[in-house]
């Protein structure tokens, strides 16, 4: 695996927070098909995932229809039903994961369930403020 340097203004005891955003791509269909015995390991898997060291916090969102949107036109704020970005853009969980580097978050990031069924998580550091 390649070697991912991370630049931080502040790094408190060698930790990087880092976003995990994941997107399932069908992944949660892929998991449904699955028979039962393999879905019940699949949901044990995403729950040790989220127990894990340096696991701040996680969870699936509930589906992009279920949105708001708020943007500002003209000074004023607009509300609109559904998510800001185009179908298929959207996020369907995250976790917040402290690790020592770019490098730990990649290697957690692909222990997810999901991954297996073609969800992608895009990893970034959270900057310390």
């Amino acid at each position: 695996m390649p070697h991912f340097p991370v630049t931080t203004s502040h790094v408190k005891e060698n930790q990087v927070k880092f976003m995990l955003q994941v997107r399932f791509n069908g992944a949660g269909k892929a998991i449904g098909k699955l028979p039962a015995g393999d879905q019940e390991k699949v949901t044990a898997e995403f729950e040790e995932i989220r127990r894990s060291p340096g696991v701040l916090d996680g969870n699936q969102l509930q589906a992009a229809g279920t949105a708001a949107t708020v943007r500002v036109d003209g000074g004023q704020p607009r509300v609109s039903a559904g998510p800001a970005v185009a179908a298929g853009s959207e996020l369907d969980g995250y976790y917040l994961y402290d690790a020592e580097g770019l490098d730990a978050a990649v290697a957690f990031a692909q222990r997810i369930p999901a991954v297996r069924f073609r969800a992608t998580v895009e990893v970034r550091p959270v900057p310390e403020r």
